[in-house]
């Protein structure tokens, strides 16, 4: 939810408003309460004008990029939305975007996901890792998800949007290897 908010507010209350370019897990941060932060803004761009910021050049990191910032080089938020639902399969699905199990198939994770839609099987891509959660839950993380990496940009939700929708499903975190709360 961190990241969400944090993005939220770099595309709507930052002024001049902010792009980040460069969303993914790597670059999401823990804070002292363990909860996620957006860092690493060594790509993101400044919004003076109405709509988007062009670049001569893509960057950021493969498997995370809009499909449309491939072709065009203009980053706008709703590249940085698509970024932020591939996260989010990859917190979901509990693999990399560019898993080898996708690349073995000519496909990254967004290109897998879309081909389960198309079979209506769609819930597969969660992945043990969410054992345990509740199915309400991880259905409502998954249809944000699939909002967010619609290969229209104007079909994708905005972050604000994306918060809303966030905070209104009860979040159960999937379980994690790397930390024990019973630990000190």
């Amino acid at each position: 939810m961190g990241a969400a908010k944090g993005l939220a507010y770099l595309h709507h209350d930052c002024s001049p408003r902010i792009i980040h370019r460069d969303i993914k897990s790597s670059n999401i941060l823990l804070d002292g309460n363990l909860e996620a932060r957006v860092s690493d803004f060594g790509l993101a761009k400044l919004l003076e004008d109405e709509e988007s910021h062009i670049t001569t050049i893509v960057a950021g990191t493969f498997g995370y990029l809009a499909p449309e910032y491939m072709v065009s080089g203009r980053a706008t938020e709703k590249t940085d939305v698509y970024s932020f639902g591939v996260l989010m399969l990859e917190v979901l699905s509990g693999k990399r975007p560019t898993d080898a199990s996708f690349i073995e198939k000519g496909l990254n994770i967004v290109g897998w996901l879309n081909f389960l839609i198309t079979e209506n099987r769609q819930r597969e891509i969660i992945g043990r890792n969410c054992e345990g959660v509740q199915a309400k839950s991880l259905d409502a993380l998954l249809f944000v998800a699939i909002q967010c990496v619609s290969s229209t940009p104007e079909d994708r939700p905005t972050m604000h949007r994306v918060v809303q929708l966030l905070e209104s499903v009860v979040m159960t975190p999937c379980p994690s290897d790397f930390y024990d709360s019973n630990s000190e």
